[in-house]
């Protein structure tokens, strides 16, 4: 068996090597036009599911490649579909589109002076993570593959997805509604390849993590009951403050003394309390949202049973009531990288990126809606580098953040992986 793979792998390096010189010199020929799409949809940013103006562009483009393009697509979402007209896998290949209500402080020609309304108010819009990028890449992807349409055997679905960031407020949106709308059917998709830009990596550079790369989110709220009283007798309350101070010590220890943290990391914080309105009045009720990430399966169902165990434990110990809901509004699954996809697709990644700058990173607990296409079909999830070389790695702007800021020079290797990763699957398989 180790002997025929070898064989067919020598077999297939002529092929590779043709294809990805041909793959390089029409990224670099294209390499001015995918700067422009960037800038372009970076100075001109939608909120999610509020992505109009930036689908009609992007649908407008694919559709003069002649591909077979839908619209619509869990609201905004924009879906391709080239047909090699042979016999051969489904290859999808996703981008998200989405901005975020940040005000972008970077002196740049095609800063964005946009607003859009975000929880009722007008908010100044930024692509504040890199999502302008990623559109940009995709759409350089897929002009290289219908040029190279001869060389494909199977269908490529380029899947430009909405609402990452997260839907807005009484509204559903992202990858998860990509899914039950039918994105990963007809053609039923095979596997499918993402990536996301850093500011925080090189330029040039690859990451990649077999398994959990990212984390699960689970967002969660507790309601804590109690009896108000004057601040000046607590015996005569019941004290949900208090209580709630006992419940976010007892929270912690879910994670530093149940989880097995030497295989898998994760985090249970509480970002908000809401309790209360006078310095002497103990109140009655305590409100409680946090948020829980996980990066393995077992650690999730763990840390699930520990929360419900606890709340009701310490609220009980304290007299007091406590109601958990879990998870609260939303939650995304662990972004799984498929491991036998991630080993055959490595030589991939080193030929294309150079095995010096194909890196084997740490995962991280930050969370992304590529995990819902995960569950369905085996997928692979990169990082690629956007901080220019002569900027520290300390001094590089956080992502969310209105300075975020990475280098046109990091997209033609993302546009080059997408593209590689698509011919040498099909050529595989």
């Amino acid at each position: 068996m180790q002997r025929t793979l070898l064989v067919t792998s020598l077999l297939l390096l002529p092929l590779f090597s043709h294809a990805q010189s041909q793959v390089d010199e029409l990224a670099d020929a294209l390499e001015p036009q995918v700067i422009e799409w960037r800038h372009h949809l970076h100075q001109y940013p939608e909120l999610s599911n509020r992505e109009f103006k930036t689908a009609e562009y992007i649908a407008s483009y694919l559709n003069g490649l002649g591909l077979d393009v839908t619209t619509g697509v869990a609201r905004t979402g924009v879906v391709a579909i080239l047909d090699s007209g042979k016999p051969g896998p489904v290859v999808a290949l996703r981008a998200d589109m989405d901005g975020l209500p940040v005000p972008e402080q970077n002196d740049l020609p095609y800063r964005s002076v946009q607003t859009g309304e975000f929880n009722g108010q007008t908010v100044p819009v930024m692509h504040a993570c890199g999502h302008d990028t990623h559109m940009a890449m995709l759409m350089g992807a897929a002009k290289i593959l219908t040029d190279m349409k001869d060389q494909l055997s199977g269908k490529v679905k380029f899947i430009f997805q909405p609402a990452e960031e997260g839907a807005p407020a009484g509204e559903k949106g992202g990858a998860e509604i990509m899914v039950q709308e039918g994105v990963l059917k007809s053609p039923d998709v095979d596997v499918i390849f993402g990536l996301h830009i850093s500011a925080n990596a090189d330029v040039g550079t690859v990451r990649y993590q077999p398994g959990g790369t990212m984390a699960a989110v689970d967002p969660f709220k507790i309601v804590i009951k109690g009896k108000q009283a004057h601040g000046a007798y607590p015996w005569k309350s019941v004290d949900p403050v208090v209580t709630a101070a006992q419940m976010i010590m007892g929270l912690q220890t879910i994670v530093s003394r149940e989880v097995r943290v030497i295989d898998d990391a994760a985090v249970v914080s509480v970002g908000s309390i809401h309790g209360g309105n006078r310095s002497n009045i103990i109140p009655s009720e305590v409100e409680l949202v946090g948020t829980i990430r996980t990066l393995d399966k077992d650690a999730r169902e763990l840390i699930y049973e520990a929360m419900h165990r606890k709340v009701k434990g310490i609220a009980e110990s304290m007299r007091a009531e406590a109601e958990l809901t879990l998870p609260l509004d939303y939650n995304y699954p662990i972004t799984y990288n498929d491991p036998a996809l991630t080993a055959t697709m490595l030589p991939t990644l080193e030929r294309t990126a150079g095995k010096e700058n194909t890196i084997l990173a740490k995962a991280v607990t930050g969370a992304e809606d590529f995990s819902f296409f995960q569950e369905q079909v085996p997928g692979l999830y990169l990082w690629v580098g956007g901080k220019p070389l002569d900027v520290p790695e300390a001094d590089s702007p956080a992502h969310h953040t209105p300075e975020f800021y990475v280098d046109d020079e990091g997209m033609k290797l993302g546009v080059r992986l997408l593209t590689n990763l698509t011919l040498d699957y099909m050529q595989q398989n």
